[in-house]
């Protein structure tokens, strides 16, 4: 049946809206999305993808018979053709078979040996060709014509974009030979002017290539958020390897110095680092519970009380209990206690206590580690008492925050000179990449002195 030149041109302007706003609608599903980028699916996921697709542009097939003039609605040609080269003939065959049954209900025949043969067909390309090459597909023929003429004098061979571009027109104008030769046993947009036709075809490959287009923004998206991801793994790996052998580098530095002169007290403390670092190997998790972060870091206080003395350095612990199954970075607290000895205690000749609190405000964790030593010399101080750290300990602290939890994590230190340093951390109380709470509105005001 031959329509009229504007009904054509109207439907074909809403093929190409159910085609944005279907593939628009399905990208916003992050379900989809993980159905749509798999490398390999089983059965019961290709059928779930297939639903997606499927149902929603099936019951547009449905409304060209219920809704006057909404021819356009029906997109289960090109929709066959993208499952075929995105998903492969067999679950290309199960969609046509999906997308054909309301054509089928209304006598049209020819729509389900029509459009299994055209799933065959683009199924067949999809093996073909190489993904890259299908998610590159051009819904704007004039660039794909160009592209092809330029790269074939250069370099003449089969441009498979091209090739898509042909099956797709060739495909269309079968259908549309077969409606005329049956106009009541498959459905097609039908003219007798050259310019109308020539827009159907036109009209059908790009009504395949949006979807692509706008999938394909996706899937690059989604890889440029995996390659952040193991950026700031590798990023974080490396600080967590920095951190070790600085660690150990210190402790045995306190090991060396009571050999001479303390010799059972120095094998005392090796016994404590084969501990702890008994414990490291055994945990290779970025994230420990924060009871076993405390553990980790009670072995290290014992080995600078053997080698302080008990009446020169104090520990005081004032741990919240709903803390202590909170999941935090490993290696958190020891080099913030090493600073505090180090730089707060070691210089004082009385010693002092180092104290170490944990509390939840919220859904946040916070932690504290102060001591009362000698706090921040005034030659280097600000005005707001607030300084910056330089030392690879806190930095690094300071650092893995940073990349962990972005600006939902706060890192401060306040020091008064000749009364103590308090450092304070503040972050999400969950994984980070779980749905945690909403940033800290505190920023990163002041960072460790080392």
């Amino acid at each position: 049946m031959v329509l009229d030149p504007q009904i054509i041109g109207i439907n074909l302007l809403i093929k190409l809206g159910v085609a944005a706003a279907v593939s628009a609608v399905l990208a916003r599903s992050r379900e989809f999305q993980n159905l749509l980028f798999r490398d390999t699916r089983s059965l019961a996921q290709t059928l779930g993808l297939l639903a997606f697709i499927c149902i929603p542009l099936g019951l547009g097939v449905y409304f060209r018979y219920t809704v006057p003039n909404f021819l356009g609605a029906d997109i289960s040609f090109e929709t066959t053709i993208l499952l075929g080269i995105l998903l492969g003939p067999g679950p290309a065959l199960l969609g046509a078979i999906f997308l054909s049954l309301p054509s089928m209900l209304h006598r049209e025949y020819l729509s389900l040996p029509f459009l299994l043969a055209v799933a065959m067909t683009a199924g067949i390309y999809g093996r073909f060709v190489g993904k890259e090459e299908v998610w590159s597909f051009s819904p704007f023929v004039d660039l794909s014509l160009w592209r092809w003429v330029r790269r074939n004098l250069r370099r003449p061979g089969i441009d498979r974009q091209i090739l898509l571009l042909v099956l797709i027109v060739a495909m269309e104008a079968l259908r549309e030979w077969l409606h005329r030769l049956y106009p009541l046993r498959l459905f097609a947009l039908v003219s007798n002017q050259w310019i109308i036709r020539l827009a159907v075809w036109a009209c059908a490959a790009m009504v395949v290539g949006i979807p692509l287009k706008i999938w394909n923004a996706i899937r690059i998206e989604r890889s440029l958020e995996e390659q952040k991801r193991l950026l700031l793994e590798a990023r974080l790996d490396a600080l967590q390897r920095q951190i070790n052998p600085h660690f150990l580098f210190n402790t045995l530095n306190s090991i060396a110095s009571l050999v001479r002169s303390r010799p059972e007290q120095a094998r005392d403390l090796i016994v404590r680092l084969a501990n702890i670092l008994r414990r490291r190997l055994r945990d290779h998790d970025a994230f420990v519970a924060f009871s076993d972060e405390l553990a980790t870091t009670e072995d290290y206080l014992s080995i600078e009380v053997v080698r302080f003395g008990g009446e020169k350095l104090r520990v005081v612990k004032e741990i919240d209990p709903a803390t202590l199954h909170v999941p935090v970075p490993s290696m958190l607290l020891q080099p913030l206690v090493e600073n505090s000895i180090k730089h707060g205690l070691e210089p004082r000749i009385a010693g002092g206590a180092v104290t170490l609190r944990s509390r939840m405000e919220g859904e946040r964790l916070v932690i504290e580690v102060e001591d009362d030593g000698v706090g921040i010399a005034p030659g280097r101080s600000h005005s707001s008492g607030v300084l910056r750290g330089t030392g690879i300990g806190m930095k690094n602290v300071r650092e893995r925050l940073q990349v962990l939890y972005g600006e939902a994590a706060a890192f401060d230190v306040t020091s008064r000179p000749g009364r103590g340093t308090k450092v304070t951390l503040a972050f999400p109380a969950l994984v980070p990449g779980a749905d945690h709470p909403a940033p800290a509105k505190a920023a990163l005001s002041a960072e460790g002195n080392s």
